[in-house]
């Protein structure tokens, strides 16, 4: 990847490249045994440092809505997404890299079936604060009460610790949690993809953005995507098609 100088300062103003991790989306990003930052989102932040000829620093965060702020305030330059319109204020996107699903999870003698029953006056439903499923939800539910998490790892646990009707998240991480807690089922299907993508603060202008995309579409095209979610296990997420198909 060859840029300008200037661009170049564009990008990384410090001389080093800051990318926000969130380790709150186990698909995307974890802590190792070791307590360092791995998964899909470094992966790809090393390689866009290794392309650009930068320094990396990671500068990790436990959920989604802390990671965003830090992009949004240029605290970091680059960082890991869903793409939503609230947080399309102060970042923007690169096409998707991921699509991952979005679905609902509920105790197991529920009278729930189907995604399309939860949006009912009397229903709660449990998200992270601040996460993906959040901001679609309070834009989407018009009858149930949304009932906010710490997290999005900590969604089950403040379900099942509380009267609420239904939890919402990333569909792994609930197959993960319903195996380890008893009592507990999916709904079929989901209620959204989440398109995952690359973002930077918006006042870097359109031609950082343009580094960004072609960054990213190189990444899926050349199966660096794939095999990064092959080699961290990642089961629930597919590549996204190319911007253009």
């Amino acid at each position: 990847m060859t840029i300008s100088t200037q661009l170049l300062s564009t990008l990384a103003p410090r001389g080093h490249i800051r990318a926000s991790i969130n380790t709150g989306n186990p698909i995307l990003a974890r802590l190792d045994g070791d307590g360092r930052p791995a998964g899909v989102s470094v992966d790809l932040a090393r390689r866009f440092a290794r392309q650009l000829g930068l320094e990396l620093e990671l500068v990790v965060f436990d959920t989604a809505g802390k990671s965003v702020d830090a992009v949004t305030r240029e605290e970091a330059d680059f960082g890991f997404f869903a793409v939503d319109p609230v947080r399309g204020a102060g970042i923007a996107f690169s096409a998707p890299y991921v699509l991952i699903a979005g679905s609902y999870l509920v105790r197991q003698d529920s009278p729930l079936t189907g995604n399309a029953q939860v949006d009912q006056a009397g229903h709660t439903v449990v998200v992270g604060r601040g996460s993906a499923y959040d901001l679609y939800l309070t834009r989407e539910l018009k009858q149930a009460q949304i009932l906010r998490a710490p997290s999005s790892p900590a969604v089950v646990e403040t379900f099942v610790q509380s009267t609420a009707d239904v939890a919402a998240g990333v569909r792994q991480q609930l197959e993960t949690d319903a195996r380890r807690i008893p009592g507990l089922r999916l709904l079929p299907g989901r209620f959204m993809v989440i398109q995952q993508a690359m973002g930077i603060p918006k006042p870097r202008g359109a031609e950082a953005q343009r580094v960004l995309a072609a960054f990213v579409e190189d990444a899926k095209a050349s199966g660096f995507v794939a095999e990064a979610l092959a080699r961290h296990g990642i089961e629930g997420a597919t590549v996204a098609p190319r911007a253009d198909a």
